[in-house]
């Protein structure tokens, strides 16, 4: 016995491994949305943590559930490919509007000039953005301090301080998706009796797809040229969505 729980737990380190790298799903939206959502590295491993808890535990909710009540293999993961085409569905939907908002925000953010004319017959171009912060190139040093204040506090008024929605929402998608994988492995020491080895097959599964999850985040965030995004800062939210809704198409065709 003491055998088959050690070939168990490799199975399981493998299947979660290979179950988190091959699906690009579980770390290409976290860093899309964080270099887009401009989230520090702790907010997002923080997020990418609690999206993996809500992954992990629906899929050994249900599969407990189920093995209580006596439920196969086959319908198990029935349930847990229905989940998948729920969780799809949703990363498409919000990858499709996320990226037309961020479309239409790169447009509204195209930068344009305006003339001044001053009262000296002075004129000259001033270059700006609507969403971006519109200051008068000749203010006074005390007129800057002024409406930099006055923009930090309507900023913070406006809800731009204010916590996104967007984790939330990768969270509810990942509550839907399934780690369809586990459940083939949990069925053998279910089958045998032993919870204590379900317990630890779900430990070594669940954290091996922990690790990898954010290994891979972190990899790739670090990977991305800082100087790239800061050229393509108008189109991130845009990119972010496309990265998403392509994440979503993928899962729903089942690529």
């Amino acid at each position: 016995m003491q055998e088959n729980i050690v070939l168990l737990g490799w199975t399981a380190a493998s299947v979660g491994f290979l179950h988190t790298l091959l699906g690009p799903d579980h770390y290409l939206p976290f860093v899309a949305m964080a270099r887009a959502g401009r989230w520090s590295t702790s907010k997002m491993t923080v997020v990418t943590i609690a999206c993996w808890v809500g992954h992990v535990l629906s899929s050994v909710a249900i599969g407990a559930i189920g093995m209580l009540l006596g439920a196969g293999i086959d319908q198990l993961s029935w349930l847990e490919s229905a989940r998948g085409g729920i969780a799809g569905w949703l990363l498409v939907a919000f990858g499709l509007l996320y990226f037309v908002w961020g479309v239409r925000r790169a447009l509204r953010n195209r930068p344009h000039e305006h003339i001044h004319v001053h009262a000296d017959g002075t004129v000259h171009a001033h270059l700006h953005t609507h969403t971006g912060q519109h200051v008068h190139v000749h203010e006074s040093q005390a007129m800057k301090k002024s409406d930099e204040s006055l923009t930090a506090d309507h900023e913070h008024a406006g809800g731009q301080t204010a916590p996104s929605l967007t984790p939330w929402i990768l969270f509810t998608i990942f509550l839907f998706g399934p780690c369809e994988p586990l459940i083939p492995v949990l069925m053998y020491p279910a089958a045998t009796g032993s919870w204590l080895d379900v317990a630890i097959v779900t430990g070594i599964f669940a954290l091996v797809t922990l690790v990898t999850m954010t290994t891979i985040v972190l990899l790739i965030h670090a990977g991305v040229s800082a100087t790239l995004m800061h050229r393509l800062e108008r189109y991130n939210h845009a990119l972010a969505g496309f990265v998403i809704l392509a994440c979503g198409t993928a899962v729903t065709l089942g690529l």
